[in-house]
């Protein structure tokens, strides 16, 4: 890496390196709960709706107690759009409040309530994972993408993964748009952190 990727890399990191996930207040480990808040985050994602309103919704979702896929189907759909809306997610709070709870119900049907199911039963391949996820409502590939882009940060077989928002970021930033010659700029766990960087540059 030359002196100036490295710079590059470090002000990256520096500045933009949170995943939405620990912004979403998630403490992403590779167990149900957090996996499926991520799920929820990213079913809030899937929409023409800006970053920073999916965060706060989400963390108003995760204020209520709805965590888990059972809590959230202990919940009511007015509740749920009351809390969208406490996010001020408009607009699409009510189709979303439905979205979740079916989300909820494949996640049980499906998988068990167990998205490491999705990992398993797709030997953890990155694009056989996106596929499984994006048959989630309201999802679809987009959604599957920021899923795996969180996510390798738990699950190593899915790194390196930089979505093409992410490559799109990395050329923008001077920096390398092949996978592997991206993925080399930064240690292993980090790689969560700097395929977020990559994409939150974009809105600074």
């Amino acid at each position: 890496m030359s002196p100036t990727q490295r710079e590059r890399v470090r002000d990256l990191l520096d500045h933009h390196g949170r995943t939405y996930a620990d912004e979403a207040g998630i403490t992403l480990r590779d167990k149900p709960a957090p996996l499926y808040q991520l799920l929820t985050l990213v079913t809030l994602f899937s929409v023409p709706i800006s970053a920073g309103v999916a965060v706060a919704a989400a963390r108003e979702l995760f204020a209520a107690g709805w965590r888990t896929p059972e809590h959230l189907l202990g919940s009511t759909w007015q509740q749920r759009v009351d809390a969208l809306g406490r996010g001020h997610y408009r607009r699409y709070d009510e189709s979303t409040a439905t979205a979740l709870q079916e989300s909820a119900e494949h996640l049980r049907a499906a998988w068990g309530g167990d998205l490491r199911r999705v990992r398993d039963d797709a030997a953890g391949d990155a694009d056989g994972i996106q596929e499984r996820i994006a048959r989630f409502p309201r999802i679809g590939p987009t959604g599957a993408a920021i899923f795996c882009r969180e996510v390798q940060q738990v699950w190593p077989s899915v790194r390196p993964f930089f979505d093409q928002r992410a490559v799109d970021g990395a050329r923008d930033a001077g920096l390398p748009t092949d996978v592997g010659r991206l993925a080399a700029l930064v240690h292993d766990d980090d790689l969560a952190r700097f395929a977020a960087a990559l994409v939150r540059r974009e809105f600074t």
